[in-house]
């Protein structure tokens, strides 16, 4: 396994918010989570899609999450690279291509180095491509930190072969059907980094500046145990274990905000206690380890039918479409559109809250009330 930055660009929405983070998660075990397993194996198979694409040798890798839907979204994710690369190639005749690129931009944050998808570099532009296979925070191009590091370590090696004047950045997110990109110039790049990020990176090399709590603390190592964490978590839950009528309205507005993060902290006390509890013999007062709940389930299918079948019981089968995601990948999207268009619908789904930078429009809120209370009669 190679070397990891402390100061990553996959990690900067997190110290540069809170400079100390990334001292205090060298502290705690890297442990890679079956969510990231499958994104690398994401990321290796559009690597050689795109490859294969623009005919480069490549061996197709082999791996356990390999699947009929990231054949589809990395299939979908060379599509738009291809389709970024012919609107380059409008202004520049040979446009240059670099995959899993490495990047240093350490000339800004010390020791700083990071892997960028692709990048595609014309005349006067320069496009960073970010493949995101996850599906349970969205991620946008805009003031994006991380691209902003591989844009400046992009710049750093080509910048002097090419009079590139303005950087795009791109989130592929197919899973949560997240597509977007955000243009800033060079010299506004360069400001960012002058003024807000070389400071920053100082302060997080050493581990020094104020603890921050945030939303950047979702993928932190050391969350779970953080004392400006749990301080702020703890405080918020002192106003949700209220009564809502006692709640005033900036209070209620803080909790809404805050409140899946201070549901994911406790999840992680809950885990880390466990684990601890099973793995470790860590022994909690006023806690023991039991039996969870569990459901039945048969030992043994093929086994199953045949004792039923010998004993009179024929109807033990189900039958059920295919998934609309396995029609359409049988048939084909334009194929599956003419034939089944008509008989596709797409129900709304419940009103949610959501923050206002959420990308979705706001619904009507005569039409929301209706949905709301036809789902607190059920």
């Amino acid at each position: 396994m190679g070397k990891h930055a402390i100061l990553s660009a996959s990690g900067a929405h997190r110290w540069l918010e809170c400079t100390p983070a990334a001292r205090l998660e060298l502290e705690f075990k890297d442990q890679e989570s079956t969510a990231a397993a499958q994104g690398t194996a994401a990321h290796n198979l559009c690597e050689h899609k795109l490859k294969k694409a623009l005919h480069i040798r490549s061996k197709r890798p082999v791996s356990e999450f390999n699947d009929d839907e990231m054949e589809e979204h990395s299939d979908a994710y060379v599509e738009y690279v291809l389709e970024q690369l012919e609107e380059v190639k409008k202004n520049c005749k040979d446009p240059l291509v670099l995959i899993e690129e490495r990047l240093d931009f350490s000339c800004y944050v010390p020791e700083g180095f990071g892997t960028a998808d692709t990048i595609i570099i014309g005349d006067k532009s320069l496009h960073i491509i970010d493949m995101k296979y996850g599906q349970g925070i969205l991620v946008y191009a805009e003031d994006n930190p991380q691209m902003k590091l591989y844009a400046l370590g992009a710049l750093a090696s080509y910048e002097s072969l090419y009079d590139i004047e303005e950087v795009t950045m791109h989130i592929f997110q197919p899973r949560r059907e997240n597509v977007s990109a955000w243009t800033i110039s060079v010299d506004e790049l360069k400001k960012w980094a002058e003024n807000d990020l070389v400071p920053k990176a100082k302060l997080a090399f050493k581990g020094e500046g104020e603890y921050l709590p945030g939303d950047w603390c979702t993928f932190c190592r050391a969350a779970v145990k953080c004392r400006a964490r749990a301080d702020e978590k703890l405080r918020l839950a002192q106003l949700e274990f209220k009564l809502p009528p006692l709640l005033t309205d900036n209070e209620i507005e803080e909790i809404l905000s805050k409140l899946s993060d201070l549901t994911k902290w406790a999840n992680d006390i809950v885990t880390y206690a466990t684990d601890a509890a099973v793995n470790h013999g860590k022994e909690w007062s006023g806690f023991k380890v039991v039996e969870g709940r569990s459901n039945r389930k048969y030992k043994d299918e093929d086994k199953i039918a045949e004792v039923a079948k010998a004993n009179g019981y024929k109807d033990i089968y189900r039958t059920s479409l295919i998934t609309l995601t396995e029609m359409e990948k049988l048939m084909g999207k334009q194929k599956f559109k003419d034939i089944l268009g008509d008989f596709i619908i797409k129900p709304p789904g419940k009103p949610t809250l959501a923050p206002l930078s959420d990308k979705r429009q706001a619904l009507n809120v005569s039409s929301a009330k209706t949905e709301f209370n036809k789902i607190m009669e059920v």
